[in-house]
């Protein structure tokens, strides 16, 4: 199971503190939003959930975040198999300036998942068909992944996550530099995807939060403010700091 289990969890940047004993369960195979104004903490705790802050100097943490029941902070947890099983997609597609066909077997091979090329060739295309891209680019598998489209490209991103069979995918603002009709097409993917895979979403887009996810977590100053479901947090909220930025009132 790909369930997310977060207890009183807290982040420090040196003395400054971002996460504020968050405490919330993520269900698996279910798209979870997360949004809030600019600074709030959404990509902070996105990050957490693989542990992507630890690359940032001066960060402590307390609390848990357990995932299948495992505390990921522990001391005996292989960050290297914990962020294949949490892919991670960020907001600006970032595919390595090599070929299609070697962005999508990097992990394999660099993991050593994989060494068979047969094998190897067919986890590519079925990565590739799992994005809907394989039919537009499967005669352009050696040519670089930097001629793509911008939308391809983070479609891209998305297979090369898959091509390693995560659990669990993070999207950080996937849509951010995208146009609507590639955004759309990207969220409809997501809506696809979470057939197999538990979903994390941060965005600033409140529309897009409400169309893609189940649950949707309004952040507020480091602070989880309410986490229900989307339909509920955007019809009905309990918080009224949850209804002033859903409504427009601030934000």
């Amino acid at each position: 199971m790909a369930q997310i289990e977060i207890k009183n969890f807290n982040l420090y940047y040196g003395s400054f503190q971002g996460l504020k004993n968050v405490n919330m369960t993520i269900k698996e195979k279910r798209i979870t939003s997360m949004i809030g104004p600019s600074g709030c903490g959404k990509s902070t705790l996105l990050r957490s959930i693989n542990r992507m802050n630890d690359m940032i100097e001066g960060v402590k943490t307390e609390g848990e975040i357990n995932i299948a029941g495992n505390n990921i902070y522990d001391q005996n947890i292989d960050i290297d198999v914990l962020r294949r099983n949490v892919g991670m997609v960020f907001q600006r597609p970032n595919p390595f300036p090599i070929s299609v066909y070697n962005n999508v077997s990097f992990g394999l091979e660099v993991n050593r998942i994989e060494r068979k090329r047969n094998v190897i060739d067919e986890i590519v295309q079925k990565s590739l068909e799992s994005v809907l891209l394989w039919d537009d680019i499967k005669d352009k598998l050696k040519k670089s992944a930097l001629l793509l489209t911008l939308e391809q490209q983070q479609r891209l991103c998305i297979a090369r996550v898959i091509a390693v069979r995560p659990q669990i995918i993070l999207l950080d603002e996937p849509c951010s530099s995208l146009d609507p009709h590639a955004t759309q097409r990207i969220e409809e993917l997501m809506m696809r995807l979470k057939e197999d895979y538990t979903i994390v979403i941060v965005t600033h887009n409140m529309q897009q939060a409400a169309r893609v996810s189940q649950d949707t977590a309004f952040m507020l100053l480091g602070e989880l403010i309410e986490f229900d479901k989307t339909s509920k947090i955007f019809t009905n909220p309990g918080d009224k700091k949850t209804d002033d930025y859903v409504s427009g009132r601030f934000g």
